[in-house]
């Protein structure tokens, strides 16, 4: 059996975090459904062999933005090859750099930033 997981993100505009994500994190658009008003009620993004899912917000169903709710309670972490590039990217495109990247004691050169729709990234990469 083979498990996997797909978090699902929900934004206030799902057509613009699909260019957010597959800009910044080089990520690749595999499925957008949108209903007859052109609400994105799923899509997913395909970055290395992780599905991001993500959805316009429709808070009668329960699906809320981070914003709606207080901020996120979850801390979302992309392994990459640049995380200086990848974070720089994210911060020219509209994310919030929280902590700046550094190499860290426990081997990893990490940093966070809070992206445009209000998620906490940990971009993580190799020590440089």
């Amino acid at each position: 059996m083979t498990s996997e997981l797909h978090p699902k993100l929900f934004v206030s505009d799902a057509d613009a975090a699909i260019d957010f994500y597959t800009t910044t994190l080089d990520a690749t658009l595999d499925l957008r459904v949108a209903d007859d008003h052109r609400v994105v009620h799923h899509a997913e993004i395909i970055l290395g062999s992780a599905i991001l899912a993500l959805a316009q917000s429709v808070p009668e169903w329960g699906w809320n933005t981070p914003g709606s709710v207080g901020g996120t309670p979850v801390l979302i972490t992309a392994n990459v090859s640049d995380p200086d590039a990848t974070a720089e990217r994210m911060v020219h495109r509209g994310a919030e750099l929280v902590i700046p990247v550094e190499n860290r004691p426990y081997g990893k050169r990490q940093g966070r930033v809070r992206d445009p729709f209000g998620h906490l990234w940990v971009i993580s990469g190799p020590l440089r």
